[in-house]
């Protein structure tokens, strides 16, 4: 579950480690442009250059969507993997039986939210990384599967970094789901005395 071109690096990085990838969801093709023509997310794009996954785009308006769930458990999917989507509800990463992890582009529980790389450049953090979790109720807040952590030089900016941390998070997500399914994980609750938010930037008028 997926959509901006972050997530398209985990997405390839599943498939080299011969993942079987059950669904890609991502979504809806929106206007975009001055002629307002719907455009399809680099998710999705990548997801058509591959036979095996052309037939297995899902792109919900509605998470909730009786449809869309039925569409859900009809891939047989066993783990739910979450990099760049939205908040999912409950009656969503609640249903494949190994749960649902996310793939979260800070050292959690720092910048939780929508614009973790931006704000780490912002703020001037001289190290930041990304963190796989267990998807819980809240934004970011749940146990910590594993993490990885890269220094963040002073001339770096958010596009080069963005990229980073893609990468990062391709290759340590391709390592770590061999435990998840196995049952060998070792999962750390986050100190919520450590949390920050990164609200999404906005762009000045």
């Amino acid at each position: 579950m997926g959509t901006p071109p972050f997530a398209v690096a985990s997405l390839h990085a599943l498939l080299d480690a011969g993942i079987e990838v059950a669904a890609v969801v991502t979504a809806p093709d929106r206007p975009a442009g001055r002629g307002r023509q719907p455009r399809m997310s680099a998710v999705k794009e990548f997801a058509l250059t591959h036979p095996q996954l052309r037939e297995h785009i899902l792109q919900p308006e509605r998470l909730r969507d009786a449809g869309f769930l039925a569409q859900l458990d009809a891939t047989g999917a066993s783990l739910y993997v979450v990099v760049a989507f939205r908040m999912l509800p409950e009656v969503v990463w609640q249903r494949p039986a190994l749960g649902t992890i996310n793939l979260h582009a800070s050292l959690l529980p720092k910048y939780r939210g929508a614009a973790p790389v931006n704000w780490a450049i912002l703020r001037g953090e001289a190290q930041t990384g990304v963190t796989i979790m267990k998807m819980d109720e809240g934004m970011d807040t749940g146990e910590i599967i594993a993490q990885a952590s890269c220094p963040v030089p002073e001339d770096m900016t958010s596009a080069v970094l963005h990229e980073k941390l893609a990468d990062m998070g391709a290759r340590l997500l391709s390592a770590t789901l061999p435990a998840i399914k196995a049952g060998t994980i070792c999962l750390q609750p986050q100190e919520e005395a450590q949390a920050s938010y990164a609200t999404k930037m906005q762009k000045d008028l």
